[in-house]
């Protein structure tokens, strides 16, 4: 019994876990049952579905044939109108004039009842249908009722219509490829998202119309159904190619005798899931309380807890540390869980005040590093620059030769440029503007320097009352606003930018908009060293250091987004 105990043991200890007790009692038993119903259910129905689709293709495929007969007889009225009007004296010969007649893609044309053309509209040569003796025969024979005729333009299936006016003095006569005429009705009929194959043949086997993917390897004259079709009969067959069952539906079209034919494997319409459906809710019914009951169970108890857990553990990484101390709920091991995560927490929320710490120093020892280079560049080298250039401008007063001169201008010109570039050097260095006059001048120069420098357009806005803020706090956002601008003209490829500040009585904001290419923003602030954004990294830091609140949104192609939020 001992050895029988412990060769049980670590499978009573599975067993305990709640998960696999729902797992095994409720989901894999409802499981087997509806597979088993879903086979079955498929099996019995496989035959009425295969009844069922070929009605429903037969049934489409005479709507077709219909709607392309009703085409037909539209196209003759519209003939039948443009004889009348012709009677009547009251057509414009121009084709914008001609009604319904103008739908008519390769011309129209009038004729006498003694046989001579009195105008035509289009590109078809009508000189050459006149001269071919059946398309004459066909033209001036029209019955009162009209009639149509097939013809080959140019290796292309043509449908020729003609018609009376009311006292048969004028013959209209309109022509129209035979694409024009049926792949608008086929496709509003018979739309060319099923996987079918479509296609129209005349009572001379020539192909009309197709669309789809051909399977049948022979001459489409030889298709099965076309015989019937082209005899007058509508029905439905099944065969067999290429392992895989079609139905084919076949129907005539009535004026010209076509033969209309679909052809479709009705396993891909009557998918096993369309099958299932047919008896599973007589089947499933019993265990539709279960299958309730499991999946609230489920909602409530782990899958809504566990997303409330994911959303809390993903803002840790933008520094949320309260929101993971509220209680999720669930099951066991999803507050076990959370507890752990509460503890991990903790400890990284230690680790970030000292390293913050950390980092607040070693800013503060950069920033002052970079006003004491700025103060030894404007007392020392500027100063010897400006010295440099006073003597060199004594020395071109007092030069005699023209060439002396010139190279002692080069060296004024080069001492300036040299000046400038410094003083610009000690500016990005020590701000002196927002140590004397305050954020909003030296923002306002800021966004001056960068577009001189950039050739990007960059606009500066205010908004609300203006105030002064502590002093570390002013050279946090604005050191943050350089970085974001910096950041616009070194990589976005921009050729607008926007900064603006806003005054609010419980905060203050900055953003830096353009409209460049964009980029993904990291997820974390902790992957923006590992994605190289450095600069990012710097900003969201010195955002921390003051406890402000840093966004990014980025859209690749219409620019990013730069906005940090400092409450007072």
């Amino acid at each position: 019994m001992p050895d029988g105990k412990r060769s049980w043991f670590p499978f009573e200890r599975l067993w305990q876990g709640s998960t696999l007790q729902w797992l095994g009692v409720i989901i894999l038993p409802l499981a087997l049952l509806v597979l088993a119903f879903a086979l079955g259910s498929a099996w019995l129905h496989q035959h009425a579905m295969r009844q069922l689709v070929g009605e429903r293709d037969k049934l489409a495929v005479g709507a077709a044939a219909g709607a392309l007969n009703t085409e037909m007889r539209y196209y003759l009225s519209s003939l039948r109108e443009l004889a009348s009007r012709a009677e009547q004296g009251s057509l414009s010969i121009h084709p914008s004039t001609a009604g319904v007649a103008s739908n008519f893609d390769l011309g129209w044309a009038l004729y006498s009842s003694h046989g001579a053309r009195l105008s035509a509209v289009g590109d078809l040569d009508w000189d050459s249908l006149e001269s071919q003796p059946e398309i004459r025969s066909f033209l001036f024979n029209t019955p009162v009722a009209g009639h149509f005729t097939e013809w080959v333009l140019e290796e292309h299936p043509v449908i020729l219509f003609s018609a009376l006016s009311p006292d048969a003095s004028m013959i209209a006569v309109g022509a129209l490829s035979a694409e024009a005429l049926v792949k608008p009705v086929i496709t509003s009929v018979l739309p060319p998202e099923r996987e079918a194959h479509i296609f129209l043949v005349s009572v001379k086997g020539r192909l009309i119309y197709e669309s789809g993917v051909r399977t049948w390897e022979t001459d489409l004259a030889d298709h099965p159904g076309v015989t019937d079709a082209l005899l007058g009969n509508n029905g439905t067959l099944y065969l067999r190619t290429k392992g895989i069952e079609q139905v084919v539906s076949y129907a005539v079209v009535p004026p010209l005798g076509w033969a209309l034919v679909m052809e479709e494997p009705w396993e891909a319409v009557a998918s096993p899931i369309l099958e299932t459906t047919q008896i599973a809710p007589l089947a499933v019914i019993p265990l539709l309380l279960i299958t309730l009951a499991g999946l609230w169970f489920g909602a409530r108890q782990i899958v809504r807890p566990l997303r409330e857990l994911e959303k809390r553990s993903a803002s840790l990484a933008w520094g949320d540390f309260d929101g993971i101390e509220q209680s999720v709920g669930g099951i066991s091991e999803i507050r076990r869980l959370q507890a752990e995560l509460i503890r991990m927490a903790r400890k990284v929320q230690n680790a970030q005040r000292s390293l913050r710490d950390y980092i607040g120093v070693i800013t503060e020892a950069q920033e002052e590093e970079r006003r004491r280079l700025a103060r030894e560049l404007h007392d020392d080298t500027l100063q010897a620059l400006i010295a440099l250039k006073q003597r060199v401008q004594l020395v071109q007063k007092i030069a005699n030769e023209a060439a002396i001169r010139q190279s002692m201008q080069e060296l004024v010109s080069i001492a300036e440029q040299t000046i400038e570039n410094l003083r610009r050097t000690t500016r990005a260095l020590r701000p002196i503007y927002l140590e004397d006059l305050g954020l909003i001048p030296a923002l306002e120069m800021l966004a001056r320097e960068t577009e001189m420098l950039s050739g990007i357009q960059v606009a500066f806005h205010k908004e609300g009352e203006e105030r002064r803020l502590p002093s570390t706090v002013e050279l946090a956002l604005y050191r943050i606003a350089q970085e974001g601008l910096n950041n616009v003209a070194r990589h976005a490829r921009a050729s607008h930018a926007t900064l603006s500040i806003r005054f609010m009585p419980e905060h203050v904001e900055i953003q830096v908009v353009d409209d460049g290419i964009g980029f993904e923003v990291p997820k974390t602030p902790t992957d923006f060293s590992s994605s190289g954004h450095f600069g990012l990294l710097g900003m969201a830091e010195r955002a921390e250091l003051i406890g402000a609140r840093l966004e990014m949104v980025s859209t690749m192609g219409k620019g990013t987004r730069l906005s940090v939020t400092w409450r007072s």
